[in-house]
This record gives structure tokens, sequence and C-alpha cells, in this order.
């Protein structure tokens, strides 16, 4: 792909573990749910075997990330141990490991940030973005990326009449209090990607202005962000689609619009799909 999509963003080299990624041109990060109840996809994924099928894949349909979820973070999503999550999650790690691509861990438990990055992990993805001081403590010391993200309330609450006074305001102040944060702790900015968070606490009014606050949210920040609203139920409320696999075109549209305006990373389910848009989006802008 080439750089025709591309940004403001002058922080350009994204430190991920083993990796340095090149956020000059647009990359995707494939989604890889190893949850029975995930909002999308719960219980394609759960056999090792098949997820691993579908990781190489996501590789060879383009994807620059492979992101391996252990525990659901929908609306009302019971919590899991570490225990379960480890267990679903460590054996996909293990025969990834070698892919070629960053492998990016989606969880909000310190110990299991600890024990996936002493397995090789490249991204620590936390929807608490990192606002855990244990957190911080656990990826301090690594040389991982991290996606620090945004989020009203918890999967539990967060959809429960969600409020902001300016949510494009109050977004960049919690994500860069997060940076301020993680700096003190010795994290370098050259480790971190933001993500406003779509979904997480937000409705559908909150999600537009969020959409259309990227440009904003990259010059006051000027980190790479990261957007993911794949098959997410605002796509359903603009498009009048229920289920979340009939989602896709509409899913496809919004990344291509968001690394338009300001973001440098999506997180998709449709990896083929959405490579696909950017490369004749792409070709199309080429002179």
């Amino acid at each position: 792909m080439q750089d025709v999509l591309h940004n403001a963003n002058t922080h350009t080299a994204w430190q991920c573990g083993r990796y340095v990624l090149d956020t000059s041109r647009p990359l995707v990060m494939g989604i890889l749910n190893l949850t029975p109840d995930s909002f999308s996809d719960g219980g394609q994924f759960i056999e090792p075997e098949v997820a691993v099928e579908r990781a190489h894949q996501m590789i060879a349909d383009g994807a620059h990330i492979i992101d391996i979820g252990g525990e659901s973070t929908r609306p009302n999503a019971p919590k899991v141990s570490c225990c379960e999550e480890l267990c679903r999650v460590m054996p996909v790690i293990d025969a990834l490991i070698d892919c070629g691509v960053p492998i990016s861990v989606d969880t909000c438990k310190p110990y299991v940030m600890r024990e996936v990055l002493s397995m090789g992990a490249d991204i620590i993805n936390n929807i608490e973005g990192f606002d855990n001081p244990v957190s911080i403590d656990a990826v301090a010391d690594s040389e991982c990326g991290l996606c620090v993200m945004h989020m009203q309330g918890t999967p539990q609450t967060m959809q429960d009449e969600p409020h902001y006074d300016d949510v494009v305001a109050e977004v960049a102040r919690f994500l860069a209090r997060q940076v301020q944060r993680l700096a003190l702790s010795g994290i370098a900015h050259n480790r971190i990607c933001l993500d406003a968070g779509f979904g997480f606490g937000k409705n559908l009014t909150h999600n537009h202005a969020l959409m259309r606050g990227l440009h904003t949210l990259q010059n006051e920040l000027n980190l790479p962000m990261l957007i993911g609203v794949s098959r997410k139920r605002m796509i359903g409320a603009i498009t009048g689609h229920e289920a979340p696999a009939e989602r896709v075109s509409g899913s496809v549209a919004a990344a291509l619009w968001a690394l338009h305006n300001g973001a440098q990373i999506v997180r998709v389910h449709d990896v083929r799909e959405t490579v696909d848009a950017i490369r004749t989006w792409d070709f199309l802008n080429t002179p």
C-alpha cells in the first residue's frame, strides 16, 4: 500500500516489541477473538487450530498486526479469570509467535500482560487505557507497543446512558493524561498509539463527534491513532443492519474515512475487504 492515505502524525515509527511499524502508511490490525461470547464472531475461533488458521489467513490478506483477545469486552460481557483468559490465548500466541507480524494481546489484567509479554507478545491493547498503575508496571520494563484506549465506565456499565459535555475534549484530556503518566514511568512516546474507544461508553452521537474530531485529536496528541469501529453497533445504526456480519461494507467505509481524516491504524474483522479498499483508494489517488 502506497503512502496516499497519509496523515499529519510526526511520530511515524511505532515501537512494538520485536517490530518497528511505519505509521506514515495505513496499518490494518486483524481481530482474533478467542471467546465464546464476542458480539460479532463469538465461538468461531475458540479452538486453537482454527484460530491459528484464521490468523494466517488474515496475514495473507494483508494484516500488519494480529490482535488476540481472550475476554470479550462487549457491553455487559461477563468477566473471566486470569487462568481462563491465559488458557485461551497462550496456545495461539505460542503458535503465532514467529508468524512475521506483531502479536497484540487485548487484555485488562496486569498478570496476563506479564505472562504474554514473557512469551514474546509485541503489543498490549488495553481498553482501560492503562488507568491501573499495576498495568503500567506490567509493561514499563518491556519494549512492547501500547494501545491506550478511552472508556467511560466498564463493559458492564458503559452503555448505561453515557454523558459528555464535550466528548472530543474529554477523550483528548484523558488520553493526554495517560500519555503523561506513561512517560513518568519511563515509557517512550514511540511505544504508544491512542484509541478514542468508539462504542465504549459512547452513543451514536458521541461516536459521530469523535469521528469528526479525529483531526483535532491528532493535532492535540500527535501520536498514532487506532480506530476500532468494525461491525459495531454504530455501523448497524447507520446502515440499518442488525446482524454484525451484515455490517462489513459500512465498516470498510468507516475505516477508509478514518484513515483519510487522522487515523493511522484500523482494527478490523474483515481484513481482505479493508485492504482491498485501501489499495483501490491509493491507486485512484496516485497521479
